[in-house]
């Protein structure tokens, strides 16, 4: 009989539900910590668990799921919108750690599953590097708004004008020397560089977007397509139509990766600009009456699509390949 397992995880804790078909789940508690991690492996060997499934919950599901995956054991990480509307179907009302992980069980029985691999540990380290600046960029905006604004009224005094512009300088440095890091992370890895190579060709994609892209990118699986790529991107159209009572327009899911589409943004901005394929195609979406950005977001996933082909086929970015409009001749 299949033996399956179930790991709710939290910072501090797993809880585990083992359950085998036919039978009542078994409990047990591990703590989130190296040791717990071996506990883990052996209680799953000791019961002969065929497949474990979890969550990707924040950053805490990710080192038991390596351990589980060089402990050879199949390990499936799944969305936990999944789980939460599996647990709906099952009419499941209550929410404990152990009822959670006895629903991750019995999904394991029920759904058909791939297994998770584990990615190497400098991508993982580029891609940490790769938010830190998204978010560092993002204080910075906030602080270069809040000194404009004090700067537009007499009365600020100048020693808190002062603090903001040390804090932005600051800031600027903590990104360049991130930024640093992570091209050197990038230069010293074959795969990453050829990477960079291909995708710097787009016009817009420079090494600050590359970090950002690459960050999030080199993480998904290459046997991925193209679609599925913009669906983990949260840039898949949610279409709302059922019957004549409900047709409303069709809307970017934003239900994937905000980290991904945020680094596409600026690039595509330069994308519509500077490449005459992409502003034909963008200016031709305008005219058929789509607002400008509902164009931009086309654009976006038009070039999300080229730069994972580089990373798929090896080739450099090629925007001819991307646009069936011709931009006109001078």
């Amino acid at each position: 009989m299949k033996s399956v397992a179930g790991i709710d995880v939290s910072a501090h804790k797993l809880d585990v539900a083992c359950l085998t078909e036919g039978q009542r789940p078994i409990f047990v508690e591990f703590k989130q910590s190296q040791a717990g991690h071996d506990q883990l492996v052996a209680f799953l060997k000791k019961h002969r668990v065929e497949v474990v499934v979890m969550e990707a919950t924040g950053i805490y599901y990710l080192d038991a799921a390596v351990a589980l995956f060089r402990a050879d054991i199949a390990v499936s990480v799944i969305n936990p919108r999944s789980a939460h509307h599996f647990a709906k179907a099952m009419l499941q009302r209550s929410k404990t750690d152990r009822i959670d992980a006895a629903v991750l069980a019995e999904y394991a029985l029920r759904m058909n599953l791939k297994p998770w691999r584990a990615p190497r540990e400098d991508w993982l380290a580029l891609r940490d590097i790769a938010r830190r600046i998204n978010q560092l960029t993002g204080i910075r905006t906030g602080e270069k708004n809040r000194l404009h604004a004090l700067k537009a009224q007499r009365h600020t005094r100048r020693a808190l004008i002062e603090d903001l512009e040390t804090h932005i300088e600051m800031l600027d440095a903590s990104i360049k020397r991130l930024t640093t890091s992570a091209l050197g992370l990038i230069k010293h890895d074959a795969v990453l560089s050829a990477y960079r190579s291909h995708m710097t060709i787009a016009q817009g994609i420079a090494d600050a977007s590359v970090v950002a892209i690459l960050g999030e990118l080199c993480l998904l699986p290459l046997e991925l397509r193209s679609a599925q790529v913009s669906r983990q991107a949260g840039m898949d159209v949610r279409l709302t139509e059922s019957g004549t009572s409900i047709n409303g327009p069709g809307r970017l899911s934003k239900q994937g990766n905000a980290y991904l589409r945020a680094a596409l943004h600026m690039p595509s901005l330069s994308f519509v600009q500077h490449d005459e394929r992409a502003k034909a195609h963008y200016e031709a979406l305008i005219g058929r009456g789509k607002k400008k950005m509902q164009a931009l977001c086309a654009i976006q996933r038009k070039m999300l699509t080229g730069l994972w082909a580089c990373m798929k086929t090896g080739q450099p970015f090629d925007s001819a390949k991307l646009f069936a409009i011709e931009p006109e001749k001078a």
